[in-house]
């Protein structure tokens, strides 16, 4: 009788060793969603991954477990297979998902600048040939967007894209950019980030992660497929999914956009998820996140534009600056001071 005593509470005691336990505690912002407030929990034997909910409400201290049909949080193969999302809120479920950014979505950048408001509406901000922009400016967040581009001969604008973005915040700066390529191969990774100005490398193998833990919030770069693929989070301020892409020939032809043969124009597909914006936030896309906001765009035409080059124009890739700029983190490393 004994001998069963000690057996069970030992399975008790393995079968709910968390992630706190295994040295890899997220730490979680004072504002950070409830719906993945969790403590990993050892998967079943059949590989369906686990978590504790720790969220207040009805949820608190449930076990959710992923379903077969996608049994991990963070499968490496993204393209192929779905990750299980958990959701600790009062939903308390969970649910099968794509991880990468949804160009349709709420908070998505892609293709010639196309963004997707948090109010849900379309539009196009074209920027121009190398300009950086603000997309976010808030009191502790600000997200520029360095453009690349092209004007064929008899255009009055130009093409361009997003080929980088700079995230600072607190006293910090993450990058994450597109390399530049002649020409694209889908074998090779053509993803760079770079920690308050020095590039650090997003491991492959293993949980596939880059992490930094901070006083007040913890930084994850983690790989959502083998290569160009990855998703940001600064915890408690900003989800990112972003995928690293070229214009390929077709595309080309088709739009006419006539791009040197040189030139793959690897550039950022991206959607964002906020947390704690405050009510006036600024940025291209951010000032589309605040209470009651109604865009001045003209809706059903081919191509709604947003004007507001000169409101959101910065000096440069890192610069907090712009004539409606709201940022108020400390210069640092990677924040430069104009």
């Amino acid at each position: 009788m004994l001998r069963v005593l000690v057996t069970i509470i030992v399975l008790v005691s393995v079968s709910s060793v968390s992630a706190t336990e295994k040295g890899k505690k997220l730490k979680k912002g004072a504002y950070d969603a409830a719906s993945t407030n969790y403590n990993v929990l050892y998967p079943l034997g059949s590989g369906q991954e686990r978590v504790q909910c720790l969220a207040r409400g009805s949820c608190n201290q449930k076990i959710l477990t992923c379903p077969k049909e996608c049994p991990e949080r963070k499968p490496k193969m993204n393209k192929k297979k779905k990750a299980c999302f958990i959701d600790c809120s009062s939903k308390c479920e969970v649910t099968c998902k794509w991880r990468k950014a949804n160009c349709n979505g709420y908070g998505s950048l892609c293709y010639d600048p196309r963004f997707v408001g948090g109010d849900g509406v379309m539009f196009y901000f074209h920027g121009n040939k190398d300009g950086n922009f603000a997309i976010v400016s808030d009191e502790n967040l600000q997200i520029n967007a360095h453009f690349i581009g092209t004007r064929p001969a008899g255009r009055t604008r130009d093409f361009t894209w997003v080929q980088a973005f700079s995230v600072m915040f607190d006293s910090h700066n993450l990058v994450i950019a597109a390399k530049k390529v002649a020409s694209w191969d889908d074998s090779v990774d053509s993803l760079v980030v770079r920690w308050n100005g020095e590039e650090v490398e997003v491991p492959t193998e293993g949980e596939g992660e880059w992490r930094i833990d901070l006083d007040e919030r913890e930084v994850i770069v983690e790989r959502t497929d083998e290569r160009n693929n990855v998703r940001v989070t600064v915890s408690g301020i900003v989800q990112i999914d972003i995928q690293v892409r070229p214009i390929g020939k077709e595309e080309d032809r088709v739009h006419k956009y006539q791009l040197p043969k040189d030139d793959a124009f690897a550039h950022l597909e991206t959607q964002f998820k906020f947390f704690n914006l405050s009510d006036l936030v600024e940025g291209v896309l951010g000032k589309t996140y605040r209470p009651g906001y109604v865009s001045p765009v003209k809706t059903g035409v081919p191509m709604p534009m947003m004007g507001g080059e000169d409101k959101y124009q910065t000096p440069s890739l890192f610069s907090p600056l712009c004539n409606v700029c709201r940022f108020q983190g400390k210069t640092g490393p990677g924040v430069a001071k104009y």
